[in-house]
């Protein structure tokens, strides 16, 4: 088994968050990610307050489930008690995506679900990606809410806030995240020719795998 390098997994957030700010998913120091680490009880998160392209790999910080800093020059992210509630309902989710997606945000407005368009975001979102009412979101309280919303699906969309992402592993949260936002945008497409567009049941899909 291999060893579990922190270093390298400072280094995998951070490349991801820059990710998402060239895929046009994040803009000032909006969104945040975190993993789950092997150690219990213990958390790898962005830091609060610092853009994406000033942040060096060694800015990421360790809480504990109190959001307790354990390892870190920097106050975690904001909304690290949002992960933290996550990581507690969800045994099954060891890393967490926020971001602030034009497309996926639309459909938090306007206070709608982002239906299956693709097929591809129905298998990783496990179904429609559900809309969590507006509410400060720096708080386990919100958290939790969230969850009772999302329930064992891999994505929710903040009403007026954002959207965030769960998976097994980074690189599937991440990969959510964007199959979310391509959805998202073929979908208000699709709604400007009919207002009646295909989309896709989870449950009637039958595979549980990426095409």
């Amino acid at each position: 088994m291999t060893a579990f390098d922190l270093q390298q997994a400072k280094q995998e957030i951070l490349d991801y968050c820059l990710l998402s700010m060239q895929y046009g998913l994040n803009f000032n120091t909006q969104g945040n990610i975190s993993v789950r680490l092997p150690e219990p009880d213990r958390f790898l998160i962005t830091p609060s307050d610092l853009e994406y392209d000033r942040m060096s790999a060694d800015d990421m910080v360790v809480v504990d489930s109190a959001a307790t800093v354990i390892a870190g020059r920097h106050a975690p992210s904001s909304e690290v008690t949002v992960h933290l509630a996550t990581y507690r309902r969800r045994s099954d989710v060891n890393a967490i995506v926020h971001t602030e997606p034009v497309f996926a945000n639309v459909f938090g407005v306007i206070d709608q679900p982002i239906t299956g368009a693709l097929v591809n975001m129905v298998i990783y979102t496990k179904g429609d990606v559900p809309i969590m009412p507006f509410a400060l979101s720096n708080r386990t309280e919100f958290g939790d809410a969230m969850c009772d919303v999302m329930g064992e699906r891999n994505a929710v969309v903040w009403a007026n806030h954002g959207l965030l992402t769960v998976g097994p592993n980074l690189r599937d949260a991440f990969k959510t995240t964007v199959a979310v936002e391509s959805a998202a945008k073929v979908l208000l497409y699709a709604r400007t020719v009919t207002d009646r567009p295909t989309v896709l049941d989870y449950q009637q899909l039958g595979i549980t795998s990426s095409l």
